[in-house]
C-alpha cells in the first residue's frame, strides 16, 4: 500500500493549492474523494468474490476428502444383511383376560381437610350428626 508521511502530504497539498488554485480546490477534493470511494468499493467486490470462490474450492476439496473418508470406512465395515441384525427383544403383551384387576404403581396421597380459622365461616354439619341444642 501507498506509505506517505505528513511532510509528503504537505508538499502535495501545496502543489495542488497551487495548480488548481484556492477556489476550485474544495470541488477538486470532492471529485478526488469521490472516485478514491469507487476504487475502494471495486477493490472491495474484487476481494470478496475472490474470497468467495478460495471458501468454494475449500468446501469442495473438503467434501471430496469426507467421501473418500467415508468410502474407505464403509470398505471396512460393510453393513450386516437385514437377516443378521439382532432385533431387540419385545415387550411383553398386555393381560388377555379383562377379569385382571388394574395394577397400581404409586400409592395415591391423602390429605386432611385445611383446618377453619376464626375468621373462616363454620363448616356445615356432616350427614348424620346432629346439631348441638342451643
Amino acid at each position: 500500500m501507498l506509505d506517505f508521511n505528513f511532510s509528503e502530504w504537505a508538499v502535495v497539498a501545496l502543489v495542488a493549492l497551487v495548480v488548481i488554485g484556492p477556489k476550485d480546490l474544495p470541488k477538486a477534493m470532492r471529485v478526488l474523494g469521490y472516485w478514491v470511494g469507487r476504487a475502494r468499493s471495486v477493490a472491495r467486490q474484487f476481494r470478496s468474490g475472490f474470497d468467495e470462490m478460495i471458501r468454494e474450492a475449500e468446501l469442495a476439496e473438503m467434501e471430496k476428502k469426507w467421501k473418500e473418508e467415508n468410502a474407505r470406512i464403509m470398505e471396512m465395515h460393510p453393513p450386516s444383511p437385514p437377516e443378521m441384525i439382532e432385533h431387540a427383544p419385545a415387550a411383553p403383551a398386555a393381560p388377555d383376560t379383562e377379569d385382571a384387576a388394574p395394577v397400581m404403581v404409586e400409592k395415591p396421597v391423602v390429605a386432611a381437610p385445611p383446618e377453619a380459622g376464626p375468621a373462616d365461616t363454620p363448616a356445615p354439619a356432616a350427614a348424620g350428626q346432629e346439631k348441638p341444642a342451643a
